[in-house]
């Protein structure tokens, strides 16, 4: 069973998307907790860190190195380079956008 999509668009979006949410995460959440400044705070940190390479490695790289190790080299290449510059063109359009808004 493959869950993956092939579609370069989608996996730039969901990364995408996925740092929009750890990135309001972290920025709505201390203002409403007022959380006191401890040890917790940097595990916390590197916690998200951590999940968040695995995630972003999951949404980048997991069909591209299957396809690879398929002997498909020249689709799994395609594949990767597509999304990256999907998730480029995004973000740059989403910083245009938020230059433009304020």
């Amino acid at each position: 069973m493959n869950t993956m999509t092939k579609n370069p668009l989608i996996n730039a979006l969901a990364g995408l998307l996925y740092i929009a949410i750890i990135a309001s995460f972290l920025f709505y959440v201390p203002e409403r907790l007022q959380i006191e400044e401890t040890v917790l705070i940097p595990i916390l940190i590197l916690s998200i860190f951590v999940f968040s390479a695995a995630m972003m490695g999951y949404l980048f790289l997991y069909e591209p190195l299957r396809l690879f190790l398929e002997d498909k080299k020249k689709e799994s290449v395609s594949l990767f380079m597509k999304t990256l510059l999907a998730f480029a063109v995004s973000t740059a359009l989403l910083v245009a956008l938020g230059l433009y808004l304020s």
